[in-house]
């Protein structure tokens, strides 16, 4: 636990969140920016279905687990909240956000350069459980990893390295917009948005679980 006197150790979960700082308006706190020493950790985690739960219980408040979320910060393997002058550690499972809710648009001409012999450019625009919306291109990559059972696992970079898990049901969207390109003579299986191309595999990998 943290240190005893330190505001994100006492007070319970209410106590936590009145000691953690609020952004301006709809801007995040600069977390970046913080290098407060560390002061243990706290009885909270972040589930592999994006629950969170404090002393292993769910938190019900979305406004709270909004507010977790925007201090939220990673240092290699580790999570941690933070503040200007102090930081807790929490555990999280598997990505801190799930992505539940993808839309497809059409780029602006801006945006994307248009490929002759290719489809009008798109753009993917994905909403997380705590209600960030994030467009895949350059700076918000997708990223596809192979589970050891075989299939792929979907990420999407949110914001200070922290991603959100895409699930199962956006994963299959994503097959379904996808196509094949040579890349490095290879054929591979992937998904265009903003002008980026994210490669998730070979396609002879894809077809077979797809």
């Amino acid at each position: 636990m943290a240190k005893a006197g330190q505001g994100l150790g006492i007070g319970g979960l209410e106590g936590i969140a009145v000691a953690l700082p609020r952004g301006q308006g709809k801007a995040l706190p600069p977390v970046e920016r913080w290098n407060p020493p560390f002061c243990g950790d706290i009885d909270m985690a972040i589930a592999a279905d994006g629950t969170w739960f404090y002393q292993k219980t769910p938190i019900g408040r979305l406004a709270l687990v909004k507010l977790f979320a925007s201090v939220l910060k990673r240092e290699g393997t580790k999570y941690f909240l933070v503040t200007p002058v102090e930081k807790v550690g929490i555990v999280v499972v598997d990505a801190p956000f799930l992505a539940v809710e993808l839309t497809v648009e059409k780029a602006e001409q801006d945006v994307v350069r248009q490929v002759p012999g290719q489809a009008p450019g798109q753009v993917l625009r994905f909403r997380t459980n705590v209600d960030d919306w994030v467009e895949a291109g350059p700076g918000h990559g997708l990223r596809f990893e192979l589970e050891p059972a075989g299939g792929l696992k979907p990420y999407l970079h949110v914001r200070r390295d922290l991603w959100a898990k895409v699930t199962r049901a956006l994963f299959y969207d994503l097959v379904a917009l996808g196509e094949e390109r040579v890349i490095d003579g290879k054929a591979m299986f992937g998904v265009a948005s903003g002008g980026e191309f994210f490669a998730m595999a070979e396609a002879s990998v894809v077809r077979e679980f797809a």
